[in-house]
């Protein structure tokens, strides 16, 4: 992966067309010519404005995520928030907080925001690694064991032409093997160049005809559960993001924590 942290220069050459109106037949001889540059100057970075995944001509703010950077990168990656749950003793599937943002826009699904400016784009690949499982080192039962998260519902969202997307793997992703990378999407050569989102689901409100998987979450009184970082605004469950866990795993009152690895690579 390739940083570009150079002050570029573009060199202009300055042309000059010139026409004649008239009946004059006089003939002119050339006493000669001469030429001189034109220059302009670039320095930073293209900035990493993330995109609202239904709406990609919007910017939006969602809030501080690693990112990569330079030509080919990876701009914002999605936080798995699964909420505060009851210790059952049945099999369980949790659903994760759909994204939130600052400002007016509304909630959506998870999503990765991939960016490639080379100037000969030759592709790409994403992949995702559960390092560990879901973890609390300071309580009895230390592991969710049996815990398998599952990405479902995805599809991708651009400015550019979607004739020039990058393909998905396929549309549900269940990890079930900690510590293997999953494949999530695949720009072939002179595919994905631009500013492209890989999205897990979408809001009822999307107009790329994608399932509305964003449903309100609510409180124990049945009362809209509110984000206390995003001005409080309602939170979403988004069910194509989940969780299962087993009923005869044991668990404690406790936050058990993950690690996710998004890798984007670049293709020979």
């Amino acid at each position: 992966m390739r940083k570009c942290n150079v002050v570029s220069a573009l060199i202009i050459p300055l042309a000059v067309l010139s026409s004649m109106v008239g009946t004059c037949s006089s003939a002119y001889a050339e006493a000669g010519s001469i030429s001189g540059p034109g220059t302009i100057k670039f320095e930073g970075e293209y900035p990493q404005n993330i995109v609202d995944p239904e709406n990609p001509e919007v910017t939006v703010d969602p809030g501080e995520s690693p990112k990569l950077e330079g030509d080919l990168r990876i701009d914002f990656v999605p936080k798995l928030d699964f909420y505060q749950n009851k210790i059952s003793d049945k099999d369980e599937v949790y659903y994760a907080n759909a994204q939130n943002f600052f400002g007016a826009t509304k909630a959506r699904g998870n999503f990765i925001q991939i960016t490639d400016l080379r100037q000969k784009p030759t592709g790409w690949t994403l992949q995702l690694r559960q390092e560990m499982q879901f973890t609390n080192n300071g309580t009895k039962n230390k592991e969710i064991k049996g815990a398998m998260l599952s990405l479902d519902n995805s599809w991708v969202n651009s400015t550019k032409d979607l004739s020039e997307a990058p393909q998905l793997s396929k549309e549900i992703i269940n990890i079930d093997n900690i510590g293997a990378s999953y494949n999530l999407a695949q720009a072939s050569s002179g595919h994905g160049s631009g500013t492209w989102s890989i999205s897990f689901g979408a809001s009822g409100e999307n107009k790329s005809n994608q399932k509305n998987t964003l449903e309100p979450r609510l409180n124990k009184d049945g009362q809209s559960v509110l984000d206390p970082i995003f001005d409080q605004k309602p939170v979403y469950q988004n069910k194509a993001v989940s969780l299962s866990i087993p009923g005869t795993t044991m668990v404690d009152p406790v936050p058990y924590t993950t690690v996710l690895t998004w890798i984007l690579a670049e293709l020979p």
